[in-house]
């Protein structure tokens, strides 16, 4: 009896111990997630299909991360992230496990274009055309 009291007293003292959260870390860095995000378009309309976004505050400098997922006209998902920093805006898109990123080079009216080497990917509304060389990818955004 007094073999198996001190073995269940031993445990629970681990498993206080262990269990024990601790808050320090680095100050600096403050992220914060939801995993739905509103987000209006030009006319104040709530755009609905935002899937994730994320927004990390490092020194005063808002970071924020925006996730979707395209759909090309042959079906294949795609999953594209907006990041918007105080240094650049970019787009990068995933699809069979390559990303390719894209830095933000001009906006014309409503239309957001990124350009690196001979790809570029053009923004507008629920669209994403995507272009390298003679290849032409229309993709949709979508819910899953």
């Amino acid at each position: 009896m007094k073999k198996s009291l001190l073995a269940l007293s031993a445990v629970l003292a681990l498993t206080v111990v262990s269990c024990k959260k601790s808050e320090s870390g680095n100050k600096i860095v403050i992220k914060t997630d939801s995993s739905e995000t509103v987000v209006t378009d030009h006319n104040g309309k709530i755009d609905s299909v935002t899937q994730s976004s994320s927004t990390v505050d490092i020194n005063g400098k808002k970071i924020e991360k925006t996730d979707f997922v395209y759909k090309a006209t042959d079906g294949t998902l795609v999953k594209v992230v907006f990041k918007n920093d105080p240094k650049e805006s970019t787009v990068a898109i995933t699809s069979n496990k390559k990303t390719f990123t894209l830095p933000k080079s001009e906006t014309k009216g409503d239309e957001t274009i990124y350009k690196k080497d001979d790809m570029t990917a053009r923004v507008k509304g629920d669209s994403l055309h995507l272009e390298q060389g003679n290849n032409i990818i229309e993709l949709k955004r979508t819910k899953i």
